[in-house]
């Protein structure tokens, strides 16, 4: 599992010569209902060992929280689930709003 910063992730989002990540939100719907990155898709991280088979293996996918501790487990469980690129946001939302997005709301 790698790590990104926010502004790490915002440049890699902007250049549309990369192949872009799945922007992967484990935090609970009413989290993601008051602030998200957009283009992220909601899976609270109760719901991925479920779930895992809707996500592709070969894809890049940023796991995202609040602060990036929730990520971080998810992005170690889906290593061990054989995905071979998994990134945890550092910082998660919260630092997105802080170095990226100024008007997103926080919490």
């Amino acid at each position: 599992m790698r790590n990104i910063t926010a502004k790490e992730l915002a440049t890699w989002l902007d250049d549309r010569a990369s192949t872009a990540p799945v922007l992967l939100d484990v935090r609970e719907p009413w989290e993601y209902q008051l602030c998200h990155i957009d283009g992220s898709r909601t899976m609270p991280m109760n719901t991925v060992p479920a779930h895992v088979e809707q996500l592709e293996p070969d894809r890049p996918i940023v796991c995202i929280c609040h602060h990036g501790m929730r990520s971080m487990q998810v992005a170690l469980f889906l290593e061990q689930q054989g995905f071979s690129d998994v990134i945890n946001l550092t910082g998660g939302v919260d630092a997105w709003a802080a170095q990226v997005d100024s008007g997103m709301p926080t919490y």
